[in-house]
């Protein structure tokens, strides 16, 4: 499988940011970023890279190609995903466990 570029990623984000609960919207724009390729390893001697397209705090929403979904995962380091996660929820979901779980 290809993993998916900039020019889909921009894609699927403005198809689902069109989805998104209004009230999520506001939140959603505070913490939106340009996309970039962040690595995860997921596996003990393997890396992949994911499109990381949000960040609050110390987490990130990032889009997992391989599965296709979004997932929320925490990091430590600038660039690096912390945990690898394989859920295919779409963003409007994403948005709601993150704002509603405080």
């Amino acid at each position: 499988m290809e993993p998916i570029n900039f020019d889909d990623i921009s894609k699927k984000i403005e198809e689902s940011q069109n989805k998104i609960d209004v009230s999520l919207l506001a939140f959603w724009n505070l913490i939106k970023i340009i996309p970039e390729k962040w690595e995860s390893k997921h596996f003990e001697n393997e890396s992949t890279s994911f499109w990381v397209i949000a960040i609050f705090g110390k987490c990130v929403i990032y889009y997992n190609d391989i599965e296709e979904g979004f997932n929320i995962s925490s990091f430590e380091c600038f660039g690096e995903i912390k945990n690898y996660l394989c859920e295919e929820f779409d963003l409007n979901q994403v948005l709601y466990q993150i704002y509603y779980s405080n």
